[in-house]
């Protein structure tokens, strides 16, 4: 193994997601124990073109593991959109002498990896850090377990209230165009229905869901919506039904950014830190422009270019397994 890699820059990018602080953890233990400095950069793409990069020991990330958020923050960059922006970042990767970058963060945020690894040949390895488990080339991603048991436990209170009222309600939960979140959780927590992205494409949901006589004998009922243009939404939704079918009392609950916050669980915590030692790894095996991903419980490399494609399929068994529970 031989590597040229002295130092690293390491940033977070995007929305945040539990467990990236477990893998800022991971990278930086693991470069250090191979004897490569880490320089943490604050603020994602936005520190990077400011100067926001401080030098990490092993200290500087104890205590970190069990916290939700980022230490490292997070910031949208518009400037790093542009070519003039990054070459600013690239100036302060030389001026502290950095030799390849670890990102931590969603699509848009390996897309800029992307780009910028092409425009000055420096090696970045991904780490795939979203709720939406929307990246292609891994089965999940850091942050989505935690998500997701944080929208089940928000499930099992509103059925409290919508038993009790027999009301009908509508749940709105993040993924944009990917319906994982939606549908897992309709799963874990009981609900009548997942009203995802990449079935409203094919059919009116709604309709459907309605003319199916959904509601059957049960003293209440919950149906997730993915936050997407695609679904409408959750509020455009009960609208619909106020409407259409005036003989439901429909209710709205929008979970909105309480699904990205709280302390990640063991398997984000695990996952991340091996998505993390998996980073130093593939950088010391010269690998570059690609994502560290999960496949069968087993590390892989994914290209970025693969990673970041819009197309990850829906599993149709999870389709079946609602279907046949919610009856």
């Amino acid at each position: 193994m031989d590597s040229n890699i002295k130092s690293i820059g390491l940033l977070t990018s995007g929305g945040d997601a539990p467990g990236m602080n477990a893998a800022i953890r991971a990278v930086t233990r693991a470069a250090i124990s191979n004897d490569i400095r880490v320089f943490g950069i604050y603020r994602g793409y936005k520190g990077l073109i400011s100067n926001e990069i401080v030098e990490f020991k092993t200290n500087s990330v104890s205590n970190i593991i069990q916290q939700g958020g980022t230490i490292l923050k997070s910031a949208r960059s518009e400037e790093f959109m542009s070519e003039e922006g990054r070459k600013k970042a690239y100036k302060n990767i030389q001026k502290h002498g950095i030799d390849a970058l670890v990102v931590i963060g969603g699509d848009g945020s390996l897309t800029g990896a992307g780009i910028f690894a092409n425009e000055f040949n420096i090696p970045i390895v991904g780490l795939p850090g979203t709720i939406d488990n929307d990246l292609s080339g891994t089965d999940t991603t850091i942050g989505y377990d935690t998500a997701l048991n944080t929208i089940m436990q928000s499930m099992d209170k509103i059925r409290d209230t919508a038993t009790s009222h027999e009301r009908l309600f509508f749940v709105e939960v993040m993924g944009r165009n990917c319906g994982y979140l939606a549908l897992n959780s309709a799963i874990a927590a009981g609900a009548e229905a997942a009203i995802i992205p990449e079935i409203s494409t094919k059919k009116d949901q709604l309709t459907e869901l309605i003319e199916q006589g959904f509601r059957k004998y049960k003293s209440s009922s919950m149906v997730l919506v993915t936050e997407s243009k695609i679904t409408g939404g959750a509020i455009n939704l009960a609208e619909r039904v106020k409407k259409q079918y005036p003989q439901y009392d429909v209710r709205v609950t929008i979970l909105g950014h309480l699904q990205r916050g709280g302390s990640p669980t063991a398997q984000d915590r695990i996952l991340a830190s091996r998505m993390g030692v998996a980073a130093i790894q593939a950088l010391l095996e010269n690998q570059r422009n690609v994502m560290i991903g999960i496949k069968e419980n087993e590390i892989v490399y994914v290209p970025f270019v693969r990673a970041i494609k819009k197309d990850k399929e829906i599993s149709k068994e999870l389709l079946e397994v609602l279907r046949v529970t919610s009856i």
